[in-house]
């Protein structure tokens, strides 16, 4: 769905955490992507500056952040729940659901039965669920460089 809008000319990858700032598990994932951010921008600073040589993927993870407290909208949390796949996928991101046209109807009522922290990958269709600092690290390893979307 956004990979069409986001995914073409150049534009960067788009990550959205939604993030509870209450949470401790959702502020060390919001300093875990701040930081992963903010190197990649220094990288590409000095790529900028040097001889363009061709960079480790894995040195390389430019992406925009967009940090939201909102719950997703229903799309988002379908997109979400696609990406995440299987069954039990909607009780792991929506207190209480047992399935997709459940977790739809808990969201509607009750913004707050979305469980935070949830890290979404919309161009890659990737989602990662709480704090796993290494889930986190490579699914944003495998964003696409500038130079391999050409």
């Amino acid at each position: 769905m956004f990979k069409r809008f986001f995914g073409e000319h150049g534009a960067k990858n788009v990550v959205t955490l939604f993030h509870k700032p209450s949470s401790t598990a959702s502020t060390r994932v919001l300093t875990i992507l701040k930081q992963t951010n903010a190197q990649a921008v220094a990288h590409a600073t000095e790529d900028q500056a040097s001889s363009h040589q061709a960079q480790d993927k894995t040195e390389r993870m430019e992406f925009e952040l967009d940090v939201t407290e909102a719950p997703p909208t229903s799309d988002q949390l379908k997109s979400i729940l696609d990406y995440l796949g299987g069954p039990g996928a909607a009780s792991k991101v929506v207190s209480g659901a047992q399935d997709e046209a459940d977790a739809m109807r808990r969201l509607k009522a009750d913004g707050e039965t979305f469980l935070r922290p949830v890290v979404v990958d919309w161009n890659q269709g990737k989602a990662v669920i709480g704090d796993n600092e290494s889930e986190i690290l490579s699914m944003l390893r495998s964003i696409p460089k500038e130079t391999d979307k050409a």
